[in-house]
């Protein structure tokens, strides 16, 4: 893939087990240390309880609708996201339009370069 995430945890968020499990394994083989994957916005909340990700990679629709309170919740602990979704971009609010947004289905080296992308400007990152 050539972008090495050794060193980062990343919160994935992915209501379709298959898609979850890739993009596990794609973080995984970059390198990275993958939180989850959860199929659900409140189990993802219950792991930041537990552990801060550096990053997350979050489906804009799961099961139970829109994950815009999670990415909400995200912005407020200043942990950087990309959102994956096969929709859209018009669907996502305007608070989150400076948020890397992927379409499925979604290159693995696109969803590692945007989180290399997110992590190096993290520290730039903050509430909207």
């Amino acid at each position: 893939m050539g972008f090495d995430l050794h060193g980062r945890a990343v919160l994935v968020v992915e209501d379709d087990f298959y898609l979850a499990d890739d993009t596990r394994q794609f973080l995984e083989d970059a390198g990275a240390e993958v939180l989850g994957p959860v199929s659900a916005a409140e189990e993802a909340l219950s792991l930041l309880e537990i552990r801060r990700p550096d990053c997350a990679v979050v489906d804009v629709n799961l099961g139970a609708g829109p994950s815009f309170g999670l990415a909400s919740a995200l912005q407020a602990r200043g942990i950087p996201f990309v959102f994956l979704t096969g929709y859209d971009r018009d669907i996502v609010p305007a608070e989150f339009r400076d948020v890397p947004c992927l379409q499925k289905p979604v290159d693995p080296g696109k969803v590692v370069g945007a989180i290399v992308t997110l992590e190096s400007g993290a520290r730039n990152y903050s509430k909207k």
